[in-house]
């Protein structure tokens, strides 16, 4: 039986993890803590096999005013709870880091991309594990996760902006783009082989397909038990618009397929269209 510490007590991956993992009572003990105090320096973390670090800031509005909390949260507390983790003995240290590291908008990412985040949450992300990355040796294995969007019952972010506007709009334009996603089980149950495995390294999970945003649209509406027109009617002012906002909802951002050659590792246990079922119902 493993020992797991999840910090992030009240974040959704955090806490969607423990779910998932509480299924397992003969393989896991799962214990979760927040980390917004000093509280968790008088933790002992020797009783732990694996810390999964789960806590941080994100879906906030990033102001001049809050851009040092990305750092303090995402970066600084990252790195303290790391070489805590080490210190006292945990062997497997994963890391939740974020697509966002890459700061693209648009385009296929490979492994050969540059690491040029523009957000202060990739940019954290990103120095986060640039600290944490040297502490590892054979007996602390270091794991990376750097999800696209992830998206699950009760998830904020673009998904629910997009649930919401499904909801309350009769057309949506028709465009075909492709966008990596992961949905919230897939990601817990990769989660839980990563642990199995006692694997290390930098790692990038995603749904088996690529999604489409305005098919995403209509099948949420679907689930809603609404109808959307999907037209093209918009399409040509929309190209030609090309704003910030349309790449975000229409362009193609997606991890290349190679790079998730870890789906042998079969961690899908969600389809799409089941997926959006299961977040909307």
């Amino acid at each position: 039986m493993k020992k797991i510490l999840i910090t992030g007590k009240n974040s959704y991956v955090g806490t969607s993890l423990k779910k998932w993992l509480d299924k397992y009572p003969d393989r896991f003990l799962i214990d979760s803590i927040s980390i917004r105090n000093d509280s968790w320096k008088k933790r002992n973390f020797s009783e732990y096999d694996v810390v999964f670090h789960a806590a941080g800031i994100a879906h906030i509005k990033e102001t001049n005013s809050n851009a040092y909390l990305y750092y303090k949260v995402n970066r600084d507390l990252a790195y303290e709870v790391a070489q805590k983790a080490k210190k006292e003995g945990v062997k497997h240290f994963i890391f939740l880091s974020s697509m966002s590291v890459y700061g693209r908008e648009n385009g296929v990412i490979t492994k050969d991309s540059s690491l040029t985040p523009k957000s202060n949450y990739g940019k954290s992300k990103l120095e986060a594990e640039k600290l944490i990355t040297p502490l590892g040796d054979d007996n602390f294995k270091i794991v990376i996760v750097r999800p696209p969007m992830i998206y699950g019952k009760g998830c904020k972010g673009n998904y629910n902006r997009l649930s919401k506007l499904a909801n309350n709009i009769p057309l949506f334009p028709d465009i075909k783009n492709k966008r990596s996603m992961i949905y919230i089980d897939n990601m817990c149950e990769f989660v839980r082989k990563l642990i199995e495995g006692n694997c290390s390294g930098t790692y990038y999970p995603q749904n088996e397909e690529y999604v489409c945003t305005s098919e995403l649209v209509n099948l949420i509406a679907k689930s809603q038990g609404k109808k959307v027109l999907l037209t093209k009617l918009f399409n040509p002012i929309l190209k030609i618009l090309k704003t910030g906002t349309f790449n975000k909802v229409f362009g193609d951002l997606v991890y290349e397929k190679s790079m998730s050659g870890h789906l042998e590792l079969k961690y899908t246990v969600v389809n799409f269209k089941d997926s959006v079922e299961a977040t909307e119902g």
